[in-house]
């Protein structure tokens, strides 16, 4: 007999399935246990999944590779975190490209209520060191989870002053939880274990490539209410995670450099381009995203609607909780069968009280 998280480790090493096409059978099939066990005559009929995807469910050879992760998981206390599961990360649950499953590896709690990623160069000035440090310092009451990638510079400069600050901090890694990349952080890992961690979505024994790391990124802004983005050229990966922050419909920040200094080169492009809002200090991201005592304690009151349906009442209550939410996690939060899930959605429209998105997200209107 195996467990919940041994197909779900499976779901996520079958070659040519990805996070989106994932979400899509667990929706339908209702675990992804159900995904191995239904017939393939069902499966094609699943959207956008169609006989090659469903030939492609059929690989036993996965479950030997599960098998040797289950392993590692409970030898080295690796805590998982899926797609259906309420401790998987809200934030990024909304993403439409985010993993089904993570590994986390230390004390990590995902769902806080101000989550800030902070990233920049590898080679970090003392200017950028230096507004790191300040920004965490200025932020530090707020009690935020800080979000980085672990590299050199800037990375490893927000993990250290979080550390300092006696914040929660979370590396996400491009590679498994059997090493830590640069090994000189190890020390710094191990620091972070007691208040937060590292979490990847990449199986042990991942044989790190170049490709990984925009994947890594697209985590660190998917967690987070705002990125921060501390010097950088004008290509990198810093620049990549906030551009999939704003895709993400997330604020993303720079801070300003010299005109001609290459380590601000990037910040200074985001902010001439309106990519990103310029940051002199805490107290702009703090006025920004309204962190103040006040909006803390302030919360909005559910508007009385009229004449809805008992399901109807259940999708607002969901979209009032959790924002924009896509329809795969509104069906599993809810849930309502997918079909009738959808002609909801639609009426609710219809009445004026839910609008669609692009990406199949929805909010209220």
């Amino acid at each position: 007999m195996h467990n919940d998280l041994y197909y779900q480790i499976a779901l996520t090493l079958l070659p040519g399935i990805g996070p989106v096409k994932a979400k899509q059978l667990v929706s339908y099939c209702g675990s992804a246990e159900n995904v191995f066990r239904e017939k393939k005559k069902h499966l094609i009929k699943i959207p956008e999944i169609g006989h090659n995807t469903a030939s492609l469910i059929d690989n036993k050879s996965v479950f030997q590779r599960a098998e040797q992760e289950l392993v590692f998981i409970e030898k080295n206390d690796v805590q998982t975190f899926f797609i259906t599961e309420k401790k998987y990360p809200d934030r990024l649950k909304h993403c439409e490209d985010s993993p089904i499953l993570l590994y986390g590896k230390g004390r990590i709690e995902l769902n806080v209520p101000m989550v800030v990623s902070i990233v920049g160069t590898r080679n970090a000035t003392a200017y950028g060191k230096q507004v790191c440090q300040e920004i965490i310092q200025g932020i530090a009451h707020l009690k935020p989870l800080v979000i980085s990638g672990l590299a050199y510079g800037i990375d490893i400069c927000a993990h250290r002053n979080a550390l300092l600050a006696k914040l929660p901090t979370v590396a996400c890694v491009a590679h498994g939880l059997e090493k830590v990349y640069p090994p000189m952080h190890t020390s710094v890992a191990l620091e972070m274990a007691a208040q937060g961690g590292l979490l990847t979505e990449f199986p042990h024994q991942t044989r790190m490539t170049p490709e990984l790391f925009p994947m890594r990124n697209r985590i660190i802004a998917g967690l987070s209410d705002c990125t921060l983005v501390i010097e950088t050229d004008t290509k990198g990966g810093s620049i990549i995670t906030a551009q999939i922050a704003n895709s993400y419909g997330r604020d993303v920040f720079a801070v300003p450099g010299r005109c001609y200094d290459k380590h601000s080169s990037g910040c200074n492009q985001l902010i001439r381009k309106n990519a990103a809002a310029i940051l002199t200090g805490p107290q702009d991201l703090i006025d920004y995203m309204n962190w103040n005592s006040e909006s803390k304690t302030t919360t909005k009151q559910l508007p009385l609607f009229h004449d809805l349906s008992e399901d109807e009442t259940a999708v607002i209550n969901l979209l009032h909780i959790e924002g924009k939410t896509d329809i795969d996690m509104l069906n599993h939060a809810s849930g309502i069968q997918f079909t009738k899930l959808s002609n909801i959605l639609l009426e609710l429209e219809f009445k004026g009280v839910v609008k669609s998105l692009p990406g199949k997200l929805y909010e209220l209107a």
